[in-house]
This record gives structure tokens, sequence and C-alpha cells, in this order.
């Protein structure tokens, strides 16, 4: 298997700045991208080719920090890891986003799941291979001719999460994506919690 993870397939406007994010925001971010760390479901591979990532959406906007493309294989981010994206344009494959390195392949994707719904507060991706091949077509899951971080992807996501079971399994599998699985939540605890338990089962 050949790994993109990582590389980006839209356009990235960066703004080049120093940003102050919220305590509150940051802290349980930064936490539970620690945690899903620790368990391999957001890492590199030995090539050094990173993969998943983590969200929290801005109150009451469609902004949303995320973890920076290539951060994966690094154990503890700091603020400087955490770009904004301010906004998505997915039809013209275009994103614009501040801070010290550009927003993760997959913003797009994470993008997808805020518009769909405005009580969404954070969004993660990891990548398990045996999660994945276990889980998919069982959970919902994305058109398997769709992939990653394209505007394809973003309109896929956008069509599953208009299935309002959907929203009480806060998860899907990204079918055309090998590995990869998204979860949502009100909250990033609640986010990262609906992984963990699809871990212990």
């Amino acid at each position: 298997m050949t790994h993109t993870e990582g590389y980006l397939k839209f356009s990235c406007h960066l703004t080049t700045e120093a940003l102050q994010i919220p305590t509150a925001l940051f802290t349980p971010l930064n936490h539970w991208r620690r945690e899903l760390w620790l368990k391999h479901l957001i890492s590199s591979y030995p090539d050094g080719i990173g993969y998943g990532n983590i969200s929290v959406r801005v109150p009451r906007s469609n902004q949303f920090y995320i973890s920076g493309t290539a951060t994966g294989k690094i154990p503890e981010l700091d603020q400087t890891h955490y770009p904004l994206v301010e906004k998505c344009d997915p039809a013209q494959n275009v994103l614009w986003c501040r801070g010290h390195i550009r927003a993760s392949a997959e913003s797009m994707s994470h993008a997808a799941v805020y518009e769909a719904n405005p009580d969404i507060g954070s969004v993660v991706h990891i990548h398990n291979r045996e999660l994945w091949e276990r889980y998919l077509d069982i959970l919902p899951t994305t058109d398997k001719t769709v992939e990653y971080g394209t505007p394809a992807m973003a309109a896929e996501i956008s069509r599953i999460m208009s299935n309002p079971a959907i929203l009480d399994r806060k998860i899907f599998v990204m079918g055309g994506h090998e590995e990869g699985i998204m979860a949502f939540g009100k909250t990033v605890e609640e986010a990262a919690r609906v992984i963990f338990e699809l871990v212990k089962n």
C-alpha cells in the first residue's frame, strides 16, 4: 500500500501569523489528541507519512482549529501546530487558514461535518486497519470510489451526514480512504470517546 496521507489535494491559502487559541478550546483539544496518539490512532507510518487529525469548532461559527499537516509523528503538540481554518470552498477546492503551518489534508472533510450540524463541536479522524475492515459497510460508510481530501469527499460526507441516524452514531467509515474513520461530538471528549468505545468493542 502506498501512503498518500498528508498530501494536500486542495489549494491552501495560509496567512502566517501567531495564534492565541483560547484555553477552553486548546486544553481539551491537545489532551485528547495526545490520548489518540498514545494508542496510535493518530501517528505516522514507518515511511514518515503522518495520519489522523483532530479539530475543534470555534463557537457559533464554521471556523475550526485543526492539527496541521505533517504533525502525526509529533508526540506532544503546542499551539503552533493548530492552524485556524477560516473558510472552505469545496466547489473550487480551496481553503483559507491562519497560523504557523498549513491545515491538515483532511480539513475539507472536517468542514463538511461541521457544516452538516451546528451542534457538532469537534471532529476526530483516525486510522486503524483492523477497525476499518471490521466496520466497513457495518457503520455508515462513504462511497468507496471517493478519495479523501477532495471536493467529492466533502460532498459525500454532506450526503451521509444528512441521514438523521448518523447523528446518533456519531461515526462513519471512509469507504474510499483505507483505514480512515471519522467521529464527531458536541465536545472533543465526546468525539474521542466515540472512537475509544469502538476500540473496546
